[in-house]
């Protein structure tokens, strides 16, 4: 491979990653490629030219192919001002947010050009916000929504998964520094949509953050999004993203049956009845008291009597719950993401400090996901192998 036109200060932080991944120490790799420590430094800060014979022998100290240190597929992508429009009062914590989410959209078609993947798209038509009810709307595009995966009225409970693997949606879920920040969206004509989830936020909040983006999705893709905590309905947009997402996550009909079910036998509306039924949708406590409201089958206020009546504790979740009571094992990076990085990896394509580096994890996450991955393609020499 030809060194030329590549970015030397990339180069060399390729080489440090390598030589740090091998537990080398500067002045041993040095001595070894017969220059000094002092050159070697140059090297990997971007400021001497590392020449072609040099990289192969350094590729060879640190039991790499060549390919794997130089090999890099370019992808520009800079959604940083299209979100400056959206937000002008945190500005610096949604450009920040959108920098991380073009950095991790980056890597992803990296991986999928390195391992020569193509992303398989399935997207269901866009609904433009028309005039008139913008909640029937969105219940209704819900609706067909949820009819054109094939999954009827039934709960969900693997949202992210479904819209990365279903639907093509690039969805990314990282630690965002502002905590109010629950979510940015973006569509890009080339890459797709994407999404970044905020990890702070409970499993619930993440999962119903997912949701109103997938309106936005749905009905203005083009738009880019900044979903704030708490964020007042401004907007006939906010307005048809907001009950998408409720109507997408906790069907009508189906909201109706489980209430009829759970609360059989009894005149009052119980916290042991708002539990079990937010577990059976997989949302918060206080979205399926507010869906409750909206469909009539409680009134208006009731959660707010909640709140001021010592509210729904995790303590009496627990209690109702028990076993049933789900664990949030969230990975450092969603299920086709990882298994990318795993097999890249794999096949030596790129070491563990250029993986982290790339997909912005320590090393201790990387390797805890790589060798999660192992261990459950552990019998892969058993298993019969896919036509090449």
């Amino acid at each position: 491979m030809s060194l030329d036109g590549l970015n030397l200060v990339e180069i060399g932080e390729r080489l440090r990653l390598a030589r740090e991944d091998c537990g080398m120490t500067q002045a041993d790799a040095a001595g070894a490629i017969k220059v000094a420590r002092t050159t070697l430094v140059a090297i990997e800060k971007g400021r001497r030219r590392v020449r072609m014979a040099e990289v192969q022998k350094l590729a060879r100290l640190y039991n790499m192919s060549v390919n794997a240190l130089l090999r890099r597929e370019a992808v520009h992508v800079d959604l940083v001002p299209r979100f400056r429009k959206m937000d002008m009062s945190s500005e610096d914590a949604a450009d920040e947010a959108a920098r991380m989410l073009a950095d991790l959209l980056k890597s992803e078609v990296e991986l999928e050009n390195l391992l020569g993947v193509k992303r398989t798209r399935n997207y269901p038509p866009e609904r433009p916000i028309l005039s008139g009810n913008v909640r029937a709307q969105a219940e209704s595009d819900a609706t067909e929504l949820r009819h054109w995966l094939g999954l009827g009225l039934a709960p969900l409970r693997e949202l992210v998964t479904l819209m990365e693997l279903e639907l093509g949606i690039r969805i990314y879920i990282r630690p965002l520094k502002d905590a109010r920040i629950s979510g940015l969206f973006a569509y890009d004509d080339n890459l797709g949509a994407c999404i970044i989830l905020n990890a702070k936020h409970p499993l619930e909040r993440r999962t119903q953050t997912l949701a109103h983006e997938l309106g936005h999705f749905i009905s203005t893709r083009q738009s880019p999004d900044v979903l704030h905590e708490n964020e007042p309905e401004n907007s006939r947009e906010e307005r048809y993203a907001n009950a998408f997402g409720r109507a997408f996550l906790t069907p009508a009909r189906a909201v109706m049956q489980k209430f009829k079910e759970i609360t059989t036998g009894s005149d009052r509306l119980t916290r042991r009845h708002i539990i079990l039924l937010a577990h059976a949708f997989g949302v918060s406590r206080e979205a399926i008291v507010r869906r409750l409201e909206e469909l009539g089958l409680t009134k208006t206020g009731t959660w707010d009597w909640f709140k001021e009546n010592g509210g729904i504790t995790n303590e009496q979740v627990r209690q109702v719950l028990g076993d049933l009571l789900a664990v949030d094992t969230q990975r450092p990076t969603t299920l086709r993401l990882g298994m990318l990085a795993e097999e890249a990896w794999r096949q030596d394509l790129l070491s563990e400090g250029q993986l982290a580096q790339l997909l912005q994890l320590d090393r201790i996450e990387l390797r805890e996901m790589l060798d999660n991955l192992k261990s459950e393609g552990s019998e892969a020499d058993e298993l019969p192998k896919l036509p090449g």
